[in-house]
């Protein structure tokens, strides 16, 4: 399987970061999208790159920054923290979000703050190496495939991509059709199995979606990162980990 698996420490938020990278590396993952909410905050360096060393010599990569950025809502002076961070935790890529309103709710004027900050930031980034992915996500303007890739165009940055998950209470056609739509665009993805609503399942119940998914990913070099494991429990860490390698094996 050419897609690298992962997880997002903020599954685990419970723990400490030695912690999660010892849970990680017993579930056989390959990389960490390290959070900005507990483990590596923004604007503290010296965190970061004790995660990072620490992440390194476990034998794992890190795979990008989680900031809780929200383009042309956050006050545009608290990327630089954010982007301080991600330079010293080694991140290639940070997750930013796409404002605070779903598309129907954003004003003409909201959604042209968020296109160019998103720019401000990129170019910012761009600068030492990084790249920006928006997380795929209700209530923001990435609020479905359609949505996103119209934002992504009137970005119209290279270095500007998205994540993908499935959405929320969306039967698994019309979420594989989104992934489709969005296609080169994913920079990563979020894996787990919601279902009604946010009832966090074993990743196995929705079979049939991750299997496809990730077969149609196959041939990609991006990351698949495990996120919202059932509990919240490391102790299934292991498992939900070998089902997400089993499912790409097979698709």
């Amino acid at each position: 399987m050419t897609l690298r698996t992962g997880l997002c420490s903020v599954t685990l938020r419970h723990l400490d970061a030695p912690a999660v990278i010892r849970a990680a590396t017993e579930a056989g993952l390959e990389c960490v999208e390290w959070g900005a909410d507990v483990h590596v905050p923004a604007g503290d360096p010296d965190t970061a790159a004790r995660v990072r060393d620490a992440t390194e010599a476990a034998g794992l990569a890190v795979a990008s920054y989680g900031s809780y950025y929200r383009a042309g809502h956050t006050d545009p002076a608290e990327f630089e923290p954010v982007l301080r961070s991600a330079v010293r935790l080694g991140a290639p890529r940070i997750r930013i979000w796409a404002g605070a309103t779903g598309t129907e709710a954003t004003t003409p004027a909201q959604r042209s703050a968020v296109v160019a900050d998103t720019r401000r930031a990129a170019e910012l980034a761009a600068e030492a190496g990084i790249g920006l992915a928006y997380e795929f996500h209700r209530n923001t303007l990435t609020d479905g495939a359609d949505r996103t890739l119209r934002l992504l165009e009137e970005v119209d940055r290279p270095d500007v991509h998205t994540y993908w998950q499935p959405p929320l209470d969306t039967p698994d056609a019309q979420a594989l059709a989104g992934l489709d739509r969005l296609a080169g665009q994913v920079a990563a993805v979020h894996a787990f199995s919601w279902w009604p609503a946010t009832t966090r399942l074993p990743l196995d119940a929705r079979a049939d979606l991750w299997r496809t998914a990730l077969g149609r990913l196959r041939g990609r070099h991006l990351d698949v990162l495990l996120e919202f494991v059932p509990d919240n429990d490391e102790n299934v860490l292991a498992r939900e980990a070998g089902t997400l390698r089993a499912l790409g094996a097979c698709s």
